[in-house]
């Protein structure tokens, strides 16, 4: 078939390069110059399995109720007039429960396994290169009421199979000498060995390359403004190029827009409840090699990961909820940046932090949309909220079964099926 993947971040080429792998004839529209621009640009950098547990949870609305009010807080709702984000906020409460944490941490971890093996699968078949380490990703705790938090979800993530031991802070240390200055404050620590890191945006756009050598056509600088359609069909695109208005035709369609999948969704009848998270982070040059990290890490507390990537640092996370603006919040810059040079202060040139935000495509269970759409020829593989680099070989690989009416491989609900 010829099949339009709608979006250039990390999912949609990675969407394109496993279509083309089947055989189809596939072309990629996005809105930007080039591909991994938007949202993949500068994420934490994390393939983390373990990073599982939903930020639906038990605890989830009291920490909510008391972030607030602080404007540097992990998970910041600031209420809109909205209701795109209030029927979110609603449905994210009624993930918070601890048998739909378990049902969504099932997800994502049978997920986030199946697609780190179709990542290391693609790596060996083609040795892109995108400043990738093997090293594991260690969660580490200062506060020991999150460490005991972390025990059951852990368990589950165990039974699945997914290999995250728990480890004290010694341990922690021998694996990650980076986190000596406050080995004194880590109440505990988990490690999974088989997790990876590596750059989201630089994967995106040299995958980008290979998949326009396989013949993959690219319509950059073209916005997807609209859908023609014919009862449960699909008929073309309505797109804007250069200022004209031009429809794209093909035989079947994904969507893969990342928080304005939701938007465009809507035009045609097709509620999907998305809503951007938008993440911030900050890339610094290395200052001591002695003292800076190898291991990927997350600071649980803080909602925080941090990737090596080559000669740079990046930390990355936190989630605020306020629409569709990507101006940065500066005290939201400066209390990541306190808390990175606080965990490692010699290991990189803190106040040269280079500040990024992006929108992630934040689902209220974390779960993403991948699969049949309610129209025939229409796809999803959207909604991958923090995980979106994590899920996108796995499930750009299981979409492509799903078009070729192939059952995936991987245990996973997913959407139409």
């Amino acid at each position: 078939m010829h099949i339009l993947v709608l979006g250039a971040g990390v999912v949609g080429i990675t969407t394109a390069w496993f279509l083309q792998k089947q055989g189809h004839q596939v072309t990629v529209v996005d809105r930007q110059t080039l591909a991994g621009v938007e949202t993949s640009y500068a994420n934490g950098g994390q393939i983390s399995v373990s990073h599982a547990e939903p930020w639906a949870n038990p605890s989830a609305p009291f920490k909510v109720l008391k972030w607030l009010t602080q404007a540097d807080a992990p998970l910041l709702f600031r209420p809109r007039l909205d209701p795109a984000q209030w029927r979110w906020a609603l449905s994210f409460l009624g993930q918070c429960t601890s048998a739909r944490a378990a049902h969504n941490i099932r997800q994502m971890v049978n997920l986030g396994t199946y697609s780190r093996d179709q990542l290391q699968a693609l790596r060996k078949e083609t040795g892109i290169q995108y400043d990738h380490l093997e090293k594991g990703i260690l969660h580490f705790y200062t506060d020991p009421a999150e460490f005991d938090g972390a025990r059951e979800p852990t368990r589950l993530m165990q039974d699945l199979g997914c290999d995250r031991q728990i480890i004290d802070a010694e341990r922690a240390v021998e694996l990650e000498p980076a986190l000596k200055p406050i080995q004194s404050r880590i109440a505990g620590a988990t490690y999974t060995a088989e997790d990876e890191s590596g750059d989201a945006r630089k994967f995106t756009q040299n995958l980008a390359k290979l998949c326009a050598e396989a013949g993959v056509e690219f319509r950059y600088g073209t916005e997807v403004v609209g859908f023609e359609q014919a009862g449960d069909r699909i008929l073309g695109v309505r797109t804007i190029h250069e200022g004209h208005h031009e429809t794209l035709r093909a035989d079947s369609y994904v969507l893969s827009l990342g928080s304005f999948s939701a938007v465009l969704a809507r035009k045609i009848g097709l509620f999907l409840n998305i809503y951007p998270a938008k993440g911030y982070s900050i890339t610094v040059p290395v200052k001591n090699e002695e003292a800076a990290f190898n291991v990927s890490l997350t600071d649980d507390e803080y909602k925080l990961v941090y990737s090596r990537l080559g000669d740079r640092l990046r930390v990355a996370g936190t989630a605020e909820l306020n629409g569709y603006g990507r101006e940065l919040d500066m005290t939201r810059c400066r209390a990541i940046v306190r808390r990175a040079a606080e965990v490692m202060p010699d290991a990189a040139w803190w106040d040269q932090a280079e500040f990024w935000t992006g929108l992630r495509p934040a689902t209220p269970s974390n779960v993403p949309y991948i699969g049949k759409s309610h129209f025939a020829n229409l796809y999803l593989n959207t909604g991958h909220g923090t995980l979106g680099w994590t899920h996108s070989c796995g499930s750009a690989a299981a979409l492509a079964d799903v078009v070729g009416g192939r059952k995936p491989e991987v245990d996973f609900t997913f959407t139409g099926i």
